[in-house]
């Protein structure tokens, strides 16, 4: 859940400070990824006075430069300038190719800590650097190898052992064969690794050289030539664009939002593949861990349909606000060029729909809001489609082993697509034979690659990490693809043409919710010394306890808790007293009147009510005034999550600015979770 990040100029002329820069540039851009620690690593000026490092390997060069420091970005900006400053390096040094790596880091082996940060080292001289996203799960027992061959750890990471590991395999083939390249010592060490992972090695070794490589976690190459000649064409092959001497730049990313302000020409790495960037070309090669030697691949450079606008904040104080009020727009393009004439077209699921109407079961499958969106999906895809659906944690799934059949049709939603647990648990319901259903944000992602068809969300960047318009969208994307999977029964038909107008309406309607901001301030104002909140909801409506529950959690860091409202008398009733508050969604539905019944079992018990309805209904649902209200527009029954789900975003929001929290970096919390 790390962000990972490389720059290389080629036959084009750079000075150090304008190197940095885009380095830290592209650290800001994946900083929501991770932000406890970060790291980068550049060429000094030349050669050392020995030609040799100070561990006694001799290579060209002297020891690149390499700075980490704890805490968020700007802290390494800092004491990257301090440092250059006091080791008096030159930063109007121009280099026509050099090759700088960086790393920002959500902690999973060892606390945040310069030491424990990214780029970990082969040792003195840095012989081998790496940055590394993912978990290497069997480092344990690598360590304790390189440690018996006399290799010393000084980080408790799991990627420590990876430098250390091609500085090994380095010494041996050096030692037996001569001369090794970069790519034969990165194959070995893959060799040894197991786990996910995305890495970047750089080596003095092989000046102005870099090697990526992927196995589970995400990696981006991207490439702008600047002769300017190559704008405009759609798709281009790598081989040709990058052996012809010309001016570029080359980039590595875990994430797209990096490169777009550098260059629109990308290519993401499949699993098991390694990039070789040299003398400013690029191969690719595929690596087979029962070959000795691995298969060139040609691969198609992609142009990436995204503005640097996108990615910036706009005259918003923050991302997650941004995202928030986006809403309208973000449900349009969800829904864009996909209803017509009162149908719904999704390409994505056109060829299998017939075996989607005949599976046996669909399994909804997710993590966090991911799941929260299935959840509020589940009741009208049942209402649609007549087909039964289940819904499984993906972490879950997987410890249980649970029984997923070839009659199954497992439908996956994630916002990045890039989800650990998600992934996994696809790997296991395709070697179970079902069919597989992507629901994501991300064009180009492991999971929209992997599964058999899906439904891109189209939603936009999604930058703060508490997921917002991405769970709006979600929703709306099942919602067609019910639609889409029960065209073909008549006895719904009313029900359709009801929900389909509903849809087409609904931006409008996000935009009138909108204007609750201020009310949600004022109601957060009156929260902000509140230690705990509970959020009752069903039906429709459940999913929408849980998920507004989970946004205070997420960003105020208060206690929060989405309950079902019909298991109220099985325990969660004696929380109740004056000074909790309780927000009771009871907007008009099948459950209105439930509902209502709730209420007044809470207020009897002198409950601290905050009631959301439907407009004009405030009456019906409090009679006395003794209980706040929330009134938002009413949409079709199976819609109202969408809007029901705002103002609670509203409310995490305001609640965590004026409780001074970080509101896009919330404690503990990274957005792709790409580890287990």
């Amino acid at each position: 859940m790390c962000g990972i990040f490389a720059y290389l100029n080629y036959n084009v002329s750079r000075e150090r400070r304008y190197i940095l820069e885009v380095l830290f540039n592209g650290l800001r851009r994946l900083e929501y990824r991770g932000y406890d620690s970060s790291g980068i690593a550049l060429d000094a000026d030349g050669p050392a006075p020995s030609s040799a490092s100070p561990s006694g390997a001799s290579y060209a060069g002297a020891p690149p430069l390499v700075f980490r420091q704890e805490g968020k970005i700007e802290n390494l900006v800092r004491s990257v300038y301090s440092e250059v400053d006091e080791k008096d390096v030159n930063l109007d040094t121009a280099f026509s190719v050099h090759a700088g790596i960086a790393h920002t880091r959500w902690a999973t082996h060892g606390v945040p800590a310069p030491r424990n940060s990214h780029p970990q080292s082969s040792g003195a001289g840095d012989e081998f650097l790496v940055v590394h996203n993912g978990i290497i799960t069997n480092y344990e027992v690598l360590k304790e190898t390189l440690t018996r061959h006399g290799f010393t750890f000084e980080s408790d990471t799991d990627t420590e052992v990876i430098p250390k590991l091609a500085k090994f395999v380095f010494d041996k083939s050096h030692d037996e064969e001569g001369d090794v390249t970069f790519s034969q010592v990165v194959m070995e060490v893959m060799r040894q690794l197991e786990g996910a992972y995305a890495l970047i090695f750089k080596s003095p070794h092989y000046p102005n050289e870099l090697i990526a490589c992927k196995r589970g976690s995400t990696l981006i190459l991207g490439v702008n030539e600047l002769s300017g000649q190559q704008n405009g064409k759609p798709f281009h092959d790598v081989k040709a664009l990058t052996t012809n001497g010309k001016p570029k730049e080359l980039f590595f990313s875990s994430d797209l939002f990096a490169i777009v302000e550098h260059t629109k020409n990308y290519l993401a790495l499949e699993d098991n593949e390694i990039v070789h960037i040299k003398d400013g070309s690029v191969s690719i090669l595929k690596f087979d861990p029962h070959k000795e030697k691995p298969a060139f691949v040609q691969r198609a450079l992609s142009v990436l349909e995204m503005e640097v606008e996108q990615i910036k904040k706009g005259s918003y104080d923050h991302f997650m606000q941004k995202e928030i009020h986006e809403q309208p727009h973000s449900l349009t393009t969800t829904m864009r060029g996909r209803l017509k004439d009162g149908e719904v077209l999704l390409g994505g699921l056109k060829e299998h729909l017939k075996t989607i109407r005949r599976c046996r079961r669909v399994v909804f499958i997710g993590c966090g809001t991911s799941y929260n969106a299935a959840l509020a999906a589940r009741p009208f895809v049942e209402e649609l489609t007549g087909i039964p659906v289940t819904m499984e944690v993906a972490s879950d799934l997987l410890d249980r082993q649970g029984p997923i059949y070839r009659e199954d049709t497992a439908v996956f939603v994630s916002q990045s697509g890039e989800t650990a647990d998600t992934l996994l648990a696809l790997d296991y319901a395709l070697e179970n034979g079902a069919l597989c259903v992507g629901i994501t944000n991300t064009v180009g992602s492991t999971l929209s690659r992997k599964t058999h068809c899906g439904v891109h969300i189209n939603a936009g960047c999604e930058i703060g990490v508490a997921s917002t318009k991405a769970y709006t969208s979600q929703i709306v994307a099942m919602a067609m693809m019910a639609l889409a999977i029960g065209s073909d029964q008549i006895s719904t038909q009313a029900r359709r043409n009801d929900i389909i107008s509903g849809l087409t309406g609904l931006p409008s309607c996000v935009s009138e919710v909108l204007k609750l901001d201020v009310e949600m301030k004022e109601l957060a104002s009156s929260l902000i010394d509140s230690e705990s909140l509970l959020v009752f909801g069903r039906g429709f409506n459940y999913a929408t306890a849980l998920e507004g529950a989970l946004k205070v959690k997420e960003v105020a860091l208060m206690h929060s808790e989405g309950m079902l409202a019909g298991e109220m008398k099985h325990g969660p009733l004696a929380l109740v007293d004056e000074n909790l508050p309780i927000i009771v969604i009871a907007t008009r539905d099948a459950c209105f009147s439930k509902q209502q019944s709730v209420i007044q079992q809470l207020l009897s018990r002198k409950g601290r009510l905050i009631v959301m309805c439907s407009k004009g209904d405030a009456s019906a649902v409090c009679s006395n005034g003794s209980c706040r209200v929330i009134e938002v527009p009413g949409v079709a029954d199976c819609l109202q999550p969408v809007i029901n789900i705002i103002p609670l975003q509203l409310l995490a929001y305001h609640l965590t600015v004026l409780r001074g929290f970080d509101v896009d970096q919330p404690r503990n919390l990274a957005k792709s979770v790409t580890t287990q």
